[in-house]
């Protein structure tokens, strides 16, 4: 994962060494990369968080000096739209310590600089730490410009209360690094919130031979349960990943178990099952395979008929074994999506369904995106089309919810 940090022009600057230090530590591992503004610059030296990053701090929106050339060259170009490939480069963007200039430039779409046109050009979660004179943190202007930025999806970590490097007391010193570090693993969906859980994931299609050289398969590529297994282990989790068939790259933590056909899945299922805590069903197994298989290549001899038989229903023979796990279910529909999936969620004893209408086009399966609808016994939460990784974090907060009110003690 990759951070841009951005530090703007003020006494609490210094501290931002720090949050590098935090942010890559060994068990997080996370890469930073630092925009200086150029009040910052008066504060620290860029060669200080060079230093501590092991990256190129990034000091204004064009070369300078010894770095230009003589010529508007490729050198030139590059570094004129370096705000568009650090976008998009990025897990999350964090500014500490911010100014109120700075969030007044972010709440107004102002771009007057590096840090503030890549807080326009970029997607990815933005986390903020104020600091600042007491009276400038509760100037009404300020104040509106937070709530725009909050409207907007960006999280405030709010600064704390105490003596002020002004000589003032009261709110605006910058929150505790841990604090600050804490929000954005928050926003890069590594809350930690799942470090006691074993969550057991199957992901991708299955194939059911016909013969030596051909199979029946589906059009699952597995996306969503690596994004659910990536997701996971990002909030602590310890993941065992059962998949078939993908050319996807398996999340580096997880263990793996791969398989082929429905009954290689089940096999691994129900071995796995006892040290699971969550189960997690996205696979697309398949429902249907030969009765006979052919040990030899069939030749082409005119039409040819296939007899099925119906394969082991993994998710029904788990939910009759189930303990204390909470059991989670996939379902895609072409119709009556609703009605079917509440149907799923009953009969085969789930906690929950995540369903998804897979004859939408651009969602669902061959596609990074998805739109689903999570259904409890008690809750209905639908997911409106976004990436997959967005609808694995959405998953997992049910599931997380799910985990503590069976934690609950029931009230008499």
């Amino acid at each position: 994962m990759k951070i841009a940090l951005g530090v703007t022009g003020g006494i609490a600057a210094y501290k931002a060494a720090e949050i590098i230090r935090l942010l890559q530590d060994k068990d997080r591992g996370i890469r930073v990369q630092v925009i200086m503004t150029r009040a910052a610059q008066e504060f620290v030296r860029p060669l200080t968080f060079a230093a501590l990053s092991g990256e190129k701090v990034i000091t204004g929106m064009f070369a300078s000096g010894a770095e230009r050339e003589p010529n508007l060259d490729s050198a030139n170009l590059d570094s004129a739209i370096e705000h568009i490939a650090v976008a998009q480069s990025i897990d999350a963007l964090l500014v500490a310590p911010a100014t109120a200039d700075v969030l007044a430039h972010f709440a107004q779409g102002i771009a007057s600089d590096f840090l503030t046109t890549l807080y326009l050009a970029t997607a990815a979660p933005v986390v903020v730490a104020p600091a600042m004179n007491v009276n400038m943190w509760n100037h009404p202007a300020t104040q509106a410009n937070l709530q725009v930025l909050r409207q907007r999806g960006v999280k405030i970590v709010e600064p704390g209360a105490g003596y002020l490097a002004c000589g003032m007391t009261g709110q605006g010193r910058l929150a505790e690094n841990e604090t600050i570090v804490a929000a954005v693993m928050e926003a890069l969906g590594a809350s930690q919130d799942l470090n006691s859980e074993i969550v057991l994931i199957t992901a991708g299609p299955t194939r059911e031979k016909i013969d030596p050289v051909r199979y029946l398969t589906n059009r699952s590529s597995g996306r969503m349960g690596y994004a659910l297994a990536e997701a996971a282990l990002r909030r602590g989790a310890r993941v065992l990943l059962i998949s078939g068939p993908t050319s996807l790259t398996s999340p580096g933590a997880a263990e793996i178990t791969r398989v082929e056909s429905t009954e290689e899945m089940r096999d691994a299922v129900l071995k796995l099952l006892p040290q699971a805590t969550i189960v997690i069903k996205t696979a697309a197994v398949s429902d249907y395979r030969p009765k006979n298989a052919a040990g030899q290549k069939i030749k082409r001899k005119g039409p040819m008929t296939l007899e099925l038989e119906a394969t082991p229903d993994i998710l029904k023979e788990l939910s009759l074994q189930k303990g204390s796990q909470i059991v989670v279910g996939f379902a895609a529909e072409t119709e009556n999506v609703l009605e079917n999936a509440r149907q799923k969620l009953v009969s085969k004893n789930l906690d929950a369904i995540v369903v998804n209408d897979v004859s939408r086009e651009g969602v669902g399966f061959d596609s990074d995106r998805n739109a689903v609808t999570i259904i409890s016994r008690d809750e209905v939460v639908e997911v409106p089309e976004t990436t997959k990784w967005e609808v694995a974090q959405r998953v997992l907060d049910q599931v997380f919810r799910l985990r503590q009110h069976r934690k609950s003690p029931v009230k008499a």
